[in-house]
């Protein structure tokens, strides 16, 4: 219902085929964004950094493919996108990763790849292995997270600014982002982030809850 309600709201669509939605989490209650996306009928891909998670939700069959290269997923996404199948494909690896490769395409081809934007990483917990940062892998960032905490959360604060100035960018040529009650927008406010809501008070930001604003 949230995919579907954004398409309606942000995108005046009342079927998705051919739109690409791009998020991250595949964990608990993230689990369930793969299903959605293809229930929805569009094109889903979603990033997670726990390889278990992802062959969890592939036997269950919520997940279609899982692919460790980002050539090989930009390549499914845009066949998908081009045929209007319905697809969830897991990229084994960091979000941060993806969404600048999606800035890259834009850059260079002008096409933007991706319509509607979401994250369920978990945020409310990011500096205790609810979010791990894209300048080392999942077992670095585990052993960092363990050795050193202190620099553990400077990375993952890096991090967060890095992937909210690629959200941005994808967001200026069109892409509808929303914040799925993580605490994504909130940390990356915290981090330095440029997610504020321009002539607005600071506990507004400029990409909607989908609390208020989809589901409401």
């Amino acid at each position: 219902l949230t995919v579907l309600n954004a398409g309606r709201r942000y995108l005046r669509a009342e079927e998705l085929s051919g739109k690409v939605f791009v998020t991250s989490g595949l964990g608990g209650m993230s689990g369930a964004q793969a299903k959605a996306a293809v229930i929805a009928g569009c094109v889903g891909i979603i990033a997670e950094v726990d390889g278990s998670a992802l062959l969890k939700r592939h036997k269950q069959g919520w997940l279609m493919e899982i692919s460790n290269d980002l050539d090989h997923c930009i390549a499914r996404l845009r066949e998908a996108r081009k045929n209007k199948i319905a697809l969830s494909l897991g990229y084994h690896g960091n979000v941060v990763d993806l969404w600048e490769r999606l800035v890259y395409e834009l850059d260079t081809t002008g096409e933007l790849l991706v319509d509607l934007g979401s994250d369920q990483t978990s945020c409310h917990n990011p500096f205790n292995g609810g979010y791990y940062p894209v300048q080392l892998s999942f077992e670095e960032g585990k052993q960092l997270l363990s050795s050193n905490p202190g620099k553990f959360r400077m990375l993952v604060q890096e991090s967060l600014k890095r992937h909210v100035a690629a959200i941005n960018k994808l967001a200026d040529k069109g892409m509808f982002f929303w914040d799925y009650g993580n605490a994504f927008l909130l940390e990356a406010q915290r981090a330095g982030a440029d997610v504020a809501k321009k002539g607005a008070n600071k506990t507004e930001f400029r990409y909607p809850s989908y609390v208020q604003h989809i589901m409401g």
